[in-house]
């Protein structure tokens, strides 16, 4: 999705676990490592943004993980969001920033299906080791992976 205006955008980005290994992705634009992640549209919740960005990048089905939910209501009127694990703001150019929601998930599987229009040079499900031996993530992608594993970790 474009930018929904020149200042600020809210993103939610995932961190995908399964069988002990993080998923990231070499994105193609930033040319660095990434999550999976993207625009939230002005007509879906966080929650539903980090799903559904998941689905279009990944083909993978997730379960958002929950820990940090408070209780569950979900009725009619009202229902409690899965809050994010952390959030931040970063620059895109001079006149443009995002704060991204940071969510963690498990995914039903490591299939990836990446549709034809996805930017991305590659998909990789990284253990501890390689996450903590990796020189070329930025430090911010290693902190959320590591304790993305620490939590969904078996």
């Amino acid at each position: 999705m474009p930018h929904i205006n020149n200042y600020i955008n809210f993103t939610a980005e995932t961190f995908l676990v399964y069988q002990n290994k993080v998923l990231l992705r070499y994105h193609e634009k930033y040319d660095y490592w990434l999550s999976v992640g993207g625009h939230i549209e002005p007509n879906e919740d966080p929650n539903q943004a980090a799903i559904r960005e998941v689905k279009e990048e990944t083909g993978l089905d997730v379960a958002l993980y929950d820990k940090l939910l408070p209780f569950k209501e979900n009725n009619a009127r009202y229902q409690e969001l899965i809050p994010p694990y952390f959030m931040n703001i970063h620059k895109i150019s001079d006149t443009h920033r995002h704060v991204t929601l940071v969510y963690f998930a498990r995914a039903k599987n490591d299939k990836i299906i990446e549709p034809e229009n996805e930017k991305s040079r590659g998909w990789k499900w990284m253990s501890k080791t390689e996450l903590e031996a990796a020189s070329n993530l930025l430090p911010s992608i290693k902190f959320y992976a590591l304790k993305a594993l620490a939590e969904l970790g078996e």
